[in-house]
């Protein structure tokens, strides 16, 4: 393993993180707030309570997922693509550097920026609803399982994407919409039976009922089940991120 290669990398793409790090605090800091003021105080004052939780309280694990979801995609996409843009990604093909080993930097530098806006999010919301977390280590492992599987995603549409508008284009037609009907506001179960079961076939539903789990004990499809299905999503895009390094596709592009 080429630690100092992937330490390279890693510290590359952290510092350009840190170089906008009011922003990157600002922001999130600013969203939660209003994502409180609006579902929380708007319409959390005509629904009570979701599943003996305050609606409040309840929205609080699915609007930290949101967040991380699409932090990871668009850091990790930028990452990749931009050294496709300005032609460096030829030295990292040229390099003595495995794909692994370059996943591993530029992943792992998208999870660590997500999961600390995850980490801010959440340190906001204890200022305006009384959280309790009956699982923490759950909680964490949740947390970090979500940042490195949908990093992955973003590093794959990081490199197919041919141009900034299409490295927008997913994260706005496919997952956005899939996060908000992956029960980041409502409980699975308050929708219709017919839409109870397409949900499933939602990869963040599980993400997010596991992450809820660990907030309130309770969750929207079994632990197991969502574990599974997370694992089953990262080993697939880790499958498609070797296969895209074997073929050199879209890397040369």
């Amino acid at each position: 393993m080429n630690w100092t290669a992937i330490k390279a990398i890693y510290a590359f793409e952290m510092a350009r993180f840190f170089r906008t790090i009011t922003q990157s605090i600002i922001s999130p800091v600013l969203s939660t707030s209003l994502y409180f003021v609006v579902f929380g105080a708007a319409i959390g004052s005509r629904i009570e309570e979701v599943e003996g939780v305050s609606y409040g309280a309840f929205i609080v694990p699915g609007l930290i997922m949101l967040s991380v979801i699409t932090q990871s995609i668009s850091n990790a996409s930028f990452g990749i693509y931009f050294p496709k843009f300005i032609g460096t990604v030829y030295e990292l093909l040229s390099a003595p550097i495995n794909f692994f080993e370059i996943v591993i930097g530029y992943v792992g530098a998208a999870a660590t920026k997500a999961l600390f806006v995850g980490t801010i999010i959440l340190i906001t919301a204890f200022f305006f609803v009384d959280i309790t977390i009956q699982h923490p280590i759950a909680m964490v492992a949740f947390l970090i399982l979500t940042c490195i599987s949908f990093a992955l995603m973003g590093f794959i549409i990081g490199i197919w994407a041919g141009n900034f508008e299409q490295l927008q284009l997913v994260p706005l037609l496919i997952v956005t919409p899939l996060v908000f009907l992956g029960g980041s506001f409502y409980s699975i179960s308050m929708l219709p039976p017919v839409w109870q079961v397409i949900s499933h076939f939602n990869p963040v539903v599980y993400l997010i009922s596991g992450f809820r789990w660990a907030f309130f004990g309770s969750a929207d499809v079994p632990i197991l089940t969502s574990l599974a299905a997370i694992a089953l999503f990262t080993a697939l895009c880790l499958g498609v991120i070797w296969w895209i390094f074997r073929t050199g596709w879209r890397l040369r592009a």
